[in-house]
């Protein structure tokens, strides 16, 4: 089994989840990526709720301050009413403010993660990374995609199929049994994506090339290998000296938060 740059061990094995679809396409690999990403955010304690909990926030907050803003323009609207609305909308305002530049950031990871797909339709390894670096890891998860000879599907298709809701909650059920979360909460941190593709990639405005990549301090990640149905059964692992390592750009860092999680 081929190890991961910089781990302390290269025994450790892939953990294999087996989608009921028959390749893995580009939506398939997208939302397995993103709601693992939103797993780890959650679990280590980086975000205070689920991170589809925090968008629907953001956009309640959003929605919520153009309806005030438009009940100010209203003539009819007594004094004591606008005092009211003024006030909370500097409410509303400190707490899209305070999850603006979070959003962005996923948005902005989201967007890269989708151009690199559609370049890239066969991507195989992706790592994610929290810590203060990608040098200095508290927790690394390893997803290796085993895609077989199948026929991929309109890398431009994100929209959320059946099968890829089906294997990313299978990948956050793996996870949760094998005690990924499970670590001390360290503070606020920040999460690196990083995606194996091939050196001629060209997608510099998300992507780093980070072609010696490797991590100092030894720890062994939580690898999950994902496979299409009716494949060969051998895992095959990227060997070509034409891939390395792309880091992404749009580093998500945790959200300040007061409140302790019920466990």
């Amino acid at each position: 089994m081929a190890g991961i740059e910089g781990e302390g061990s290269s025994e450790m094995e892939y953990t294999e989840i087996q989608t009921t679809a028959d390749c893995l396409d580009s939506c398939i690999i997208f939302h397995t990526v993103n709601d693992v990403v939103g797993f780890v955010l959650y679990m280590h304690q980086q975000i205070p709720s689920t991170l589809q909990d925090i968008s629907m926030e953001f956009d309640t907050l959003q929605a919520e301050y153009k309806e005030l803003e438009r009940a100010l323009t209203e003539p009819e609207v007594k004094a004591s009413c606008r005092r009211k609305h003024t006030s909370k909308m500097r409410d509303i305002n400190l707490g899209i403010r305070r999850l603006g530049k979070f959003m962005n950031t996923v948005s902005n990871l989201q967007t890269a993660l989708k151009l690199m797909i559609s370049q890239i339709p066969s991507i195989e390894e992706v790592i994610l990374i929290l810590g203060a670096s990608p040098l200095r890891p508290l927790h690394v998860y390893k997803l290796c995609f085993s895609h077989g000879t199948a026929i991929f599907k309109d890398s431009d298709d994100f929209a959320k199929s059946k099968a890829a809701e089906g294997l990313s909650r299978k990948a956050i059920r793996t996870l949760i049994s094998k005690g990924a979360g499970c670590g001390s909460y360290p503070g606020p941190t920040k999460l690196f994506l990083l995606i194996k593709a091939p050196s001629s990639c060209n997608l510099s405005l998300h992507f780093l090339p980070k072609r010696d990549f490797k991590y100092s301090k030894k720890i062994l990640p939580f690898r999950l290998l994902f496979r299409c149905r009716n494949q060969d059964q051998e895992m095959i692992i990227p060997t070509s000296d034409d891939l390395i390592w792309f880091q992404c750009r749009h580093a998500i860092k945790g959200v300040t938060f007061n409140t302790t999680r019920e466990e």
